[in-house]
């Protein structure tokens, strides 16, 4: 373990409350607790030199909730856990955990339990001793230890693996380790900085559904950060995207993901990303249309409301699992196709809906796909419902009912 893994692990370390040294069991001490688990962060601001991090955000993480960060690289999001922790010291701003300010508590203090991207174990120890080395340091009984070890080491599966070094075990036992010792802390804030990052694609599927388990397991309160946005749909109770030091859109995922409120969250949250494409408004029959890049299709004109302007420039999205093939139906666009991604059960369909226009990815079902050929012609047609307008200068969606930050 590095010098700077210990470092932190130690500073985040807080004396046993009373409560801990009683002998409570986790779930028990949950339920009873009086403790309201939550962290509230008003107008956090962070720059590194010159260059500002965090730029005005305000997060509100009611108790037993699972709140996710997500976002890019260099968003700030990892920066804001730091902070909620204790680790980095905000230029403004407020932080406040289960009604307390923290705001200039050293992290020790703040009653918090972290899990990091590189599991943060000690080489040296054992499973059985790494989740007892923090309690010790807090002069938690010694049968206490042991009860908490119990517990958290037979909700992760940990039981056959207690005696081993951390250099005997898998990358996915690892983390399990790392997440029983946040476990036995009995903390009012469970902390995940990007804890899957280092494991393989099976791995992290199957991490992940333990972390989720064991949160509603436990009713703890989890602030996780991530740039994987199946991740973040997948956990997340509540979804902030980050973008540049600022929130973008917080909400449910799902609620989130089919009324984004800019381009960015847009085409951040789906895989493959959203199609976008420029265009204008037009009437045509009484019915309002969205005509640009080779997409001409109706739109919902109770969403948009007042937006609705004839010949207002307009960025068209449709996410590629919204495209259909037209059949009968009129179609919206026509895909040339050059590359077809195959699935098994789906298939991706690459190409142009013209020649000089850009590249357009449609979703196809397996018997559509096993048809689709490159240089293939594919009618495509789209709900309205579906259809998604952004301002071209602005980035923002032209949607009346898309949440706002």
């Amino acid at each position: 373990m590095d010098d700077v893994s210990l470092q932190t692990e130690s500073a985040l370390r807080v004396p046993s409350s009373p409560a801990h040294a009683a002998g409570t069991s986790t779930k028990s001490a949950v339920a009873a607790s009086p403790r309201q688990a939550r962290c509230v962060m008003r107008g956090i601001e962070k720059s590194y030199g010159t260059l500002p991090i965090l730029r005005g955000v305000d997060l509100d993480i009611p108790e037993g909730s699972f709140a996710v960060l997500v976002g890019p690289s260099g968003c700030g999001k990892s920066t804001l856990l730091r902070v909620v922790a204790g680790l980095e010291t905000a230029d403004r701003g407020s932080v406040e955990i289960a009604q307390r300010d923290v705001t200039r508590m050293p992290p020790r203090d703040r009653d918090v339990a972290m899990v990091f991207q590189s599991y943060a174990l000690y080489p040296h120890l054992t499973v059985r001793e790494n989740l007892a080395f923090g309690l010790k340091l807090r002069g938690v009984a010694p049968a206490e230890i042991a009860k908490r070890i119990a517990e958290a080491s037979s909700m992760l599966g940990l039981d056959g693996l207690l005696g081993r070094l951390p250099k005997d075990m898998s990358g996915g036992q690892r983390q399990r380790v790392a997440m029983g010792r946040a476990i036995v802390r009995h903390a009012n804030l469970y902390l995940f900085d990007e804890p899957l990052s280092n494991l393989d694609a099976a791995l992290r599927a199957e991490v992940r559904v333990e972390i989720r388990r064991l949160h509603d397991r436990l009713d703890a309160t989890t602030l996780y950060v991530t740039h994987d946005q199946v991740e973040a749909m997948t956990l997340a109770d509540t979804l902030w995207v980050m973008n540049g030091g600022v929130v973008e859109q917080r909400g449910a995922p799902l609620d989130v993901y089919e009324r984004p409120r800019s381009r960015f969250v847009a085409t951040f949250l789906g895989s493959p990303q959203m199609n976008l494409v420029e265009g204008v408004l037009v009437r045509r029959d009484g019915q309002w249309l969205a005509d640009g890049g080779g997409i001409v299709t109706p739109i919902d004109d109770e969403r948009f409301g007042g937006a609705l302007t004839e010949g207002r420039a307009v960025s068209i999205g449709v996410r590629p699992h919204d495209f259909e093939v037209a059949g009968t139906a009129k179609a919206a666009a026509t895909l040339r196709v050059e590359i077809v991604e195959a699935l098994g059960f789906e298939a991706f369909a690459h190409g142009w809906l013209r020649a000089s226009g850009p590249r357009i990815i449609a979703r196809l079902e397996a018997h559509h796909a096993r048809r689709a050929r490159a240089g293939e012609a594919i009618a495509l047609t789209v709900d309205p419902a579906r259809v998604h307008l952004f301002d071209p200068s602005t980035g923002l969606s032209l949607d009346a009912h898309a949440s706002r930050v």
